[in-house]
């Protein structure tokens, strides 16, 4: 399926910046489900600096700096990507989840070595409080994607979607007493559980459309950023979770990036002098080209 993808964030404050640097995450990955037409970063004002780098986990991202004094301050991106449908997972023929755990204590192949950098706290994600949460479901023998499929279930059941509840920065024990949250939280806390017993998770970032059967409702996420966690099993190699809407990872989903936790794909970070106070805007459109 083709995608036409916009991303606008706009910054407005209450003084004038006299410089901002920006690391932005806003170039769609390419990989084997997923291809990159197009795409380009459009900012105003004009940065004296652009530069293009890839990450340690692969990401695209674009580093600006801008010197001018401004009071606002809009970061426009457009991509044209084509996701491949993703092959239908047998849950129940990949391997328990304990012998997973036990190949990630002593990987022996490049694809478990570089999973394994997975399997430990983050900075937005800590793991005791978490692990008490899927202890019920660690039955001796469960296969792991199974396992997988019943934690999204088991999210997608417990907690609400509420935004408000939490920001960026809340953490997983949090998320946890308040049963609510938006996708982020639900992709941080599904993360958490599986790495608390030593398995390879990891945040991936994107966009979500949905086209939902007449008089249904859309999806939650649809036209607007969306987060889901991604949990790598031998054979099947990395297979996406959407717990926000208790699904596997669709055709129409569509991956910015991943890395261990929201701070590693944050679609804008940086610093800025001056500014004071500021208020943030952000808009999403995905269409089918």
């Amino acid at each position: 399926m083709e995608y036409r993808v916009s991303h606008t964030t706009s910054y407005e404050y209450a003084h004038p910046v006299g410089s901002s640097y920006q690391s932005l995450h806003l170039t769609p990955r390419q990989f084997i489900r997923q291809s990159v037409k197009n795409t380009s970063i459009r900012v105003s004002p004009d940065p004296l600096s652009v530069e293009q780098r890839t990450d340690f986990f692969g990401n695209q991202v674009t580093d600006l700096f801008i010197r001018d004094p401004h009071a606002e301050l809009n970061i426009h991106a457009e991509s044209t990507v084509i996701v491949r449908a993703h092959e239908e997972i047998l849950l129940d023929l990949s391997p328990t989840w304990e012998q997973v755990a036990m190949l990630m204590q002593s990987p022996l192949s490049s694809d478990a070595h570089e999973a394994g950098r997975f399997c430990f706290p983050s900075q937005q994600i800590t793991l005791a409080a978490a692990r008490d949460y899927v202890a019920p479901l660690l039955t001796p023998g469960k296969p792991l994607l199974r396992l997988a499929m019943e934690l999204t279930e088991q999210i997608y059941r417990d907690f609400e979607y509420r935004g408000g509840v939490t920001d960026v920065y809340t953490p997983v024990p949090s998320v946890l007493e308040a049963r609510a949250g938006v996708c982020q939280d639900f992709a941080h806390l599904g993360i958490a559980a599986l790495r608390a017993y030593g398995l390879p998770a990891r945040y991936v970032s994107g966009y979500l459309l949905t086209r939902p059967p007449e008089g249904q409702p859309r999806l939650t996420g649809a036209d607007a950023s969306h987060a889901w966690f991604s949990l790598w099993c031998p054979e099947f190699g990395w297979a996406d979770f959407d717990p926000t809407n208790n699904i596997q990872a669709q055709s129409e989903h569509i991956t910015l990036g991943w890395g261990r936790d929201y701070s590693d794909v944050s679609p804008t970070r940086g610093f800025i002098r001056g500014g004071g106070t500021q208020q943030l805007k952000v808009a999403v459109d995905v269409t089918p080209a």
